[in-house]
């Protein structure tokens, strides 16, 4: 599936094509433990208004907790971008954080990330999002004005459903 950035315009679709218009939230919030609640809700009040079932935002939910939660203990950032998208039938979550810190996200190294560690508290969180997730990612983001790579955004996917269009 392509990226939503990368998603083409509604009139140079093919025919057939859907025509649902994707749906998205975006939202930057303090880069603080505190603020992992905040997200949870955001998520799951514009799912409620998006008319999301419950499992899928209950899902969505606890994807957005870890990937916050991962953006806030190993980063330097002093916020954190969220990303919320339903195209379709899918959902998609992204935060990306502003980098600095020990670097525990390992993208150079992404099957060290997926797999985390059994023994630690350490990898828990992303041994979760791979379970709950369709799909899962890291990359290099940039973040602020320059074109130098800073921090990382990390994605999830899953398979969401409406109750109502």
């Amino acid at each position: 599936m392509a990226a939503p950035h990368d998603a083409l315009p509604l009139e140079h679709r093919p025919a057939g094509a859907p025509k649902t218009r994707p749906l998205r939230d975006a939202f930057h919030l303090p880069a603080r433990n505190t603020s992992v609640a905040v997200a949870r809700a955001r998520v799951l009040e514009r799912l409620r208004e998006w008319y999301v079932d419950e499992e899928s935002s209950a899902d969505a939910q606890l994807l957005m907790s870890e990937l916050f939660t991962n953006a806030v203990r190993h980063t330097d950032s002093e916020k954190v971008s969220c990303e919320l998208w339903v195209i379709g039938v899918r959902l998609r979550l992204e935060v990306t954080d502003e980098g600095g810190g020990g670097s525990a996200m390992r993208v150079d190294n992404p099957a060290c990330a997926r797999l985390g560690d059994d023994e630690g508290e350490s990898g828990r969180g992303l041994l979760l999002v791979s379970v709950l997730a369709d799909d899962w990612g890291i990359r290099k983001a940039r973040t602020g004005g320059s074109d130098a790579v800073t921090g990382h955004a990390v994605w999830a996917e899953l398979e969401c459903h409406r109750t109502h269009n």
